[in-house]
């Protein structure tokens, strides 16, 4: 009995100092980044016009759906693009709910920037200070994506999503299922707080890098 209260006081240790984290990382960047905000805010105002940001339903911890809100690096008609041409759904689904780089005709030039240097992924900083999302964790996914792991799918919703994860830092869009689901439900093995932050850490290298960002 010991054990058990002792592993559940070390969950809630972990949680209390994880959201701690978030907080602190959420609106530190917000604050820093605001100046890029701006400017890229101003960009996509200018060169294709409103809305400045994209967001789409995603799965959360239990299950829960939320938004999720990025810089918008595509046409703005781009869901209703890709829901009306059968041909495109399919490639999508066939290639991990994604297009192979350079393949998807509805990114925009300055959106392929954005993509390119991670910066589209900002905005996120706000769902952390929400709570829907963490700065560490599996990234969030759609919910036709929930097939990926099949009979895991109640392990992998007990975690909540992140801006990044273990499948960020070991190459991102370069590594698809089923290694990726393996790769994100390893995080339940792995979590800790030094952990996330090793894992912040990597995330830095891998921006700057560019890897795995298209």
């Amino acid at each position: 009995m010991s054990v058990s209260v002792e592993k559940v006081a070390e969950k809630v240790e972990f949680y209390s100092s994880k959201r701690i984290l978030d907080l602190v990382g959420s609106i530190s960047s917000l604050i820093f980044f605001t100046p890029i905000y701006i400017i890229i805010s101003l960009i996509i105002l200018i060169t294709d016009g409103r809305p400045i940001l994209f967001r789409q339903a995603r799965v959360g911890e239990g299950g829960k759906t939320f938004y999720i809100y990025k810089f918008r690096s595509m046409q703005r008609n781009a869901e209703k693009i890709l829901q009306e041409n059968s041909d495109l759904y399919e490639e999508y689904v066939k290639n991990d709910y994604k297009f192979p780089e350079g393949k998807d005709p509805r990114i925009t030039k300055f959106g392929n920037i954005l993509r390119k240097t991670s910066l589209d992924e900002l905005p996120q900083f706000w769902n952390v200070l929400m709570g829907d999302m963490s700065l560490v964790g599996p990234r969030p996914i759609v919910i036709d994506e929930l097939n990926e792991y099949s009979s895991n799918k109640i392990e992998f919703l007990k975690m909540k999503p992140g801006i990044t994860g273990i499948w960020q830092v070991s190459g991102r869009s370069n590594i698809q299922y089923p290694e990726r689901s393996d790769l994100e439900l390893s995080y339940l093995q792995y979590q800790g707080l030094w952990f996330d932050i090793k894992i912040l850490l990597k995330t830095i290298f891998c921006v700057f890098n560019k890897i795995g960002a298209h």
